[in-house]
C-alpha cells in the first residue's frame, strides 16, 4: 500500500535504500500559530482521525515524540493508580 523505498543521499550522490519494515519518516511545514498537519499517511498508518486528541512530548536533548493513542491512556492510568503519591493529609512526604 505504502512505499517501501526511500532515497538517502551521500557523497557520491542519491542512493535508493530500502526502507525499514515499520519505520515511517514525514516532513511538515510550521504555519505561522505553530500549527502542523500530521500527512494523511501518518494518519492512516496510526489510526487517527478528526477530534483525536493526541499527546506531544518534548526533551530538550532528544526532541519531540507524538506516541500512539493506546500510550497516553496507559500512562495516564499508571499515574492516577500510583501509590507513591504522599499524603497530604498525615504530613507523610
Amino acid at each position: 500500500m505504502y512505499n517501501k523505498s526511500y532515497f538517502t543521499h551521500n557523497r557520491k550522490g542519491w542512493d535508493f535504500m530500502k526502507k525499514p519494515n515499520g519505520k515511517y519518516a514525514w516532513t511538515v511545514k510550521i504555519g505561522e500559530k505553530g500549527q502542523f498537519v500530521i500527512p494523511k499517511e501518518a494518519r492512516e498508518v496510526f489510526d487517527i482521525h478528526p477530534g483525536d486528541t493526541i499527546i506531544v512530548l518534548g526533551d530538550e536533548k532528544r526532541g519531540l515524540a507524538i506516541p500512539l493513542k493506546s500510550t497516553f491512556s496507559t500512562f495516564a492510568e499508571r499515574i492516577f493508580e500510583s501509590s507513591t503519591l504522599p499524603d497530604t493529609e498525615s504530613g507523610d512526604k
